[in-house]
């Protein structure tokens, strides 16, 4: 079913531009462009939680400021990854690497991330933050970690 609807979307008016055209190295910058964002956003917050950074902001208001930034960085990576996936789509089905990436880590990483976020509206009042709130964003540092160093491997298969 999935190499089906890999397939399908390869063969589709998007996936043929995609692969077909100049398109493609500008998506993979926009994607590229929009994952250093969304991670920059999140590994700003996390390091913040973790006492690194401005003193004088607390992370519950550092993340309050980059909240817009990071969704919209999610969206460009969204839609970046949607278009690098469908031009070569039968490819990456069966690739281990990205298996890992999009299976495991990215959902766990995300489903993280949205709890570090809602959390850290009272985690991040402070100045000092509680080891809770420390172990989390050390967590979801190392999770997003995962998520890079697979998408590093994607070539390797």
């Amino acid at each position: 079913l999935l190499q089906d609807f890999a397939r399908w979307l390869q063969d589709s008016a998007i996936g043929t531009v995609v692969r077909t055209t100049a398109l493609y190295p500008f998506v993979q910058t926009l994607h590229f462009t929009g994952l250093s964002l969304w991670l920059g956003t999140n590994i700003v917050v996390d390091l913040r939680i973790l006492g690194v950074g401005n003193k004088k902001q607390t992370a519950a208001k550092l993340s309050s400021a980059l909240f817009a930034w990071n969704w919209i960085a999610f969206c460009i990576v969204v839609l970046g990854g949607f278009l690098l996936f469908s031009g070569t789509s039968t490819l990456y089905v069966v690739n281990p690497a990205f298996q890992y990436k999009l299976g495991l880590f990215v959902p766990v990483a995300l489903a993280w991330h949205i709890v570090v976020q809602s959390k850290v509206k009272t985690w991040g009042r402070e100045l000092s933050t509680p080891a809770a709130a420390k172990l989390a964003a050390m967590c979801e540092i190392i999770l997003w970690l995962c998520v890079v160093s697979a998408a590093v491997e994607i070539p390797s298969y």
